[in-house]
């Protein structure tokens, strides 16, 4: 599906004023904000009902937004980078600011959307804390629907399953949340065997 650019320009200019905006994903639909702006996490936490302190994945168009926000992908991390995005990987990797999780998604909604802004985008799945993840618009607005302003409709999401995250320390590969990628083909990536937590 190719996204039309009016939706897209206008949900880009809403991001960068702050409005948060549902969008689809090859997993799940997501919840998505501009880190730029300040309290752009606190406003997705608020949306969905869970503490500040959870983390936010960082959406990116590709591995130069990633390294743009000072990542550190080297061996493990860029095997693993390389072999599944675009895809449902988020990679958890040292930046600057401690860990943070980062996905290139593998849909074109999202991926027109990165390249509007020309920055990452926070992004988390689009419904409320402990409740199951929305598969498509209806159910996302249904979850969060007095938070957000702007939803890209791109019908149901074609896998339903959330993204596979790996966090990467050096030679550590540990998987945090199994998801749509298996231990085995991160094995077959990485060699070795990824501790589940």
């Amino acid at each position: 599906m190719r996204p039309e650019p009016g939706p897209i320009g206008e949900a880009a200019a809403a991001l960068t004023r702050g409005v948060l905006v549902i969008v689809p994903t090859e997993t799940v639909y997501g919840l998505a904000a501009d880190p730029r702006l300040p309290g752009a996490e606190t406003a997705i936490h608020a949306a969905k009902g869970r503490p500040d302190n959870e983390p936010v994945t960082l959406f990116a168009a590709g591995l130069e937004q990633v390294k743009a926000r000072g990542a550190v992908l080297r061996g493990a991390g860029e095997k693993l980078a390389r072999a599944f995005w675009p895809g449902p990987l988020t990679l958890v990797v040292k930046t600057p600011d401690g860990f943070t999780g980062f996905r290139v998604p593998d849909h074109a909604v999202p991926l027109a959307l990165l390249r509007e802004v020309g920055s990452v985008l926070a992004v988390t799945s689009a419904n409320r804390s402990g409740e199951p993840p929305a598969l498509n618009a209806e159910a996302a607005v249904a979850a969060l629907g007095s938070s957000v302003a702007l939803v890209l409709d791109a019908g149901p999401s074609p896998g339903g399953v959330p993204s596979t995250v790996v966090r990467v320390d050096g030679d550590e590969v540990r998987v945090l949340r199994p998801g749509a990628i298996s231990e085995e083909r991160i094995r077959r990536v990485v060699g070795g065997s990824p501790s589940l937590s």
